[in-house]
C-alpha cells in the first residue's frame, strides 16, 4: 500500500468520504459494547474485530476510517486495571488496525487514517459529553487531553479527529494540545440547533479554529442530520475552511431504556446539499453503517 497523499490537500481538490458508525458496525457483528471503554475494550480483547469493521467501510466506498479510540483514555483504561505502557500500546494499536485495513482494502483510491479523540465526558460514560461544562478548566482540560494525542500522534494518523467535542472550553483546550504535535487534526462539534451541547453560539465556537493553521477542517459529528444542514455553511463562512459532517441516523438515544428510538432521516441525497454549502469531508456517526456509506459515496462520485 502506498503512502496517501495529504488529506489537506484532497480537501483541496474535492470530496471526501469518512466512514459510518463504528460501534454500531462491531455491534451488528455480534460484539458486547455495553462497558464503559465501548468498542476501546477491543482494542486489548479483540483487534482483529476492530480492523474488520474499518475494512467494511474502505470496501462500501469511505476514504477515511476513524480509529476506535473515541473512547480510550488513560484513566478510563486504569479503571479495568490496564497500566499506562499499555494504555499507550492501545492507543497505538488504535491506529495500526485502521491500517492494516487500509492495506487488505480492494481499493485503488488513496485512504486515510484519522485518529479519534473524543471529549472528556466520553471517558467518564455518563451521558455528560453530549452536555460539557464538566467544571473543569481549559487548563484542565488540556491536561487530560494531551498525554493521549500525543501518542496517537506519534502513531502517525493522517490526521486527528477532534471530535463530538460539546463546548467552547474543550475546543479550546484540544486547539492548545494541538500546537506542535506536527499532525493537522478536523475540529467538529456535537450540536443542537444553532448552538453547542452546551449552548453556546455555534458562530463563536467555529470561529475558534479559523486561525488554527493544523485545522484542516471544520464542522460537525453526533448530531441530528437537520442540524448538520444547518451547521455546515456556517462553519464554511466562520472558518473559510473545509467543512466536515457525520451526523447521526436521526434516531435518537433513549439513556434510560439504552435504546434508539424514531426513524432515520439520514438519505444519501442530503450529501448533495451539505457539499454545495462546503462541505469536504461527508460521513456518518452512530447508527449509520456501511450500505448508506456506499449510497453517499455513489452518490458524491456520480455528482463531482
Amino acid at each position: 500500500m502506498s503512502t496517501p497523499p495529504p488529506l489537506a490537500g484532497a480537501l483541496a481538490d474535492g470530496t471526501v468520504v469518512l466512514d459510518g458508525g463504528l460501534s454500531n458496525q462491531l455491534a451488528s457483528a455480534g460484539h458486547d459494547l455495553s462497558d464503559e471503554l465501548w468498542s476501546a475494550r477491543l482494542l486489548a480483547e479483540d483487534p482483529a474485530a476492530v480492523t474488520e469493521a474499518h475494512l467494511a467501510y474502505y470496501e462500501a466506498g469511505a476514504d477515511v476510517a476513524i480509529t476506535a479510540s473515541y473512547q480510550a483514555t488513560y484513566e478510563g483504561f486504569a479503571r479495568r486495571g490496564t497500566g499506562r505502557e499499555e494504555a499507550s500500546a492501545l492507543l497505538a494499536l488504535s491506529v495500526g488496525c485502521a491500517r492494516e485495513a487500509a492495506r487488505r482494502a480492494r481499493a485503488s483510491r488513496p485512504l486515510w487514517v484519522a485518529a479519534s479523540v473524543g471529549p472528556y465526558g466520553a471517558m467518564l460514560a455518563d451521558g455528560s459529553e453530549y452536555r460539557g461544562r464538566y467544571g473543569l478548566s481549559v487548563t484542565d482540560l488540556e491536561r487530560f487531553h494531551r498525554p493521549r494525542m500525543e501518542v496517537l500522534a506519534a502513531a502517525a494518523p493522517d490526521v486527528l479527529a477532534l471530535e463530538t467535542i460539546p463546548d467552547t472550553d474543550e475546543a479550546e483546550a484540544l486547539l492548545r494540545a494541538l500546537r506542535r504535535l506536527g499532525t493537522p487534526a478536523w475540529l467538529s462539534y456535537s450540536v443542537a440547533g444553532d448552538r453547542t451541547r452546551a449552548g453556546q453560539p455555534l458562530e463563536d465556537a467555529f470561529a475558534l479554529a479559523a486561525a488554527a493553521d493544523e485545522v484542516i477542517a471544520v464542522g460537525v459529528n453526533c448530531c441530528t442530520p437537520r442540524d448538520a444542514d444547518r451547521a455546515v455553511a456556517l462553519a464554511a463562512r466562520v472558518t473559510g475552511k473545509p467543512v466536515v459532517v457525520y451526523p447521526n441516523s436521526g434516531e435518537t438515544w433513549d439513556a434510560e431504556a439504552r435504546a434508539w428510538t424514531g426513524r432515520s432521516t439520514f438519505t444519501a441525497g442530503r450529501v448533495t446539499g451539505w457539499r454545495a454549502s462546503g462541505a469536504r469531508l461527508i460521513g456518518g456517526c452512530c447508527r449509520v453503517g456501511p450500505a448508506t456509506i456506499s449510497s453517499i459515496a455513489e452518490v458524491l462520485r456520480e455528482q463531482p
